[in-house]
């Protein structure tokens, strides 16, 4: 029979809040229409704080723009990723997604004792991770990477505008927007359309792609 004192510590060592560096992880672009789903993990530094971190969504793009920097110059580490055009039509946006933040997490320079993730799901982690629903406007790392992820797709969505001004990707950032639709039924889908998504599938069709 399991002595008393040896139930308390392995009920400890199965307590949920371990000690260490805790990650944020949170994505961009899951409902777009075209570009690639990013994820970000950050690791803040609680000697160097940051004002104003907030759900990126609910900040302007200049705000998003600056605190990007800030983050960047003062998080104990960060890491970007993302999961292609293909491999979301290959896999599927939710496990393209779940990808992206894998690979984020294992970007990071430093191992995160915890790893926190915006949401219901979690990817699959060799380290404690928790999903928090609505966590991008909870937890500060969270938000931090919900900013990364954000400002790091937009840039790509714009380079995107860049070379096909027609489909207005700086202004709608490839979500179905009706500007998107129209151009898409007009134009045809491009090679950074996801064809998994039906509208993409429709005007596939329509233009015997």
């Amino acid at each position: 029979m399991r002595s008393k004192k040896f139930l308390r510590a392995e009920q400890a060592s199965l307590a949920w809040d371990v000690p260490g560096l805790v990650a944020g992880v949170d994505e961009a672009g899951r409902g777009p229409l075209a570009g690639p789903v990013v994820a970000a993990a950050v690791i803040l530094d609680d000697h160097k704080p940051i004002k104003g971190l907030a759900d990126s969504k609910k900040l302007t793009a200049l705000r998003r723009e600056k605190l990007f920097d800030e983050i960047r110059a003062k998080a104990l580490c960060c890491s970007v990723a993302l999961a292609t055009v293909e491999e979301i039509d290959r896999l599927n946006i939710l496990q393209a997604t779940m990808l992206a933040m894998q690979r984020a997490v294992k970007g990071l320079r430093l191992k995160p004792a915890k790893v926190l993730v915006d949401g219901n799901r979690l990817p699959v982690l060799d380290v404690v991770a928790e999903a928090i629903v609505s966590g991008d406007a909870l937890v500060q790392a969270i938000s931090a990477a919900s900013i990364l992820a954000k400002v790091t797709r937009d840039r790509m969505l714009d380079e995107l505008h860049a070379q096909h001004p027609l489909y207005g990707f700086d202004r709608h950032k490839g979500y179905g927007t009706a500007q998107h639709l129209a151009a898409l039924r007009e134009y045809g889908p491009l090679p950074e359309h996801r064809r998994s998504f039906a509208p993409v599938a429709q005007a596939m069709q329509e233009h015997g792609a």
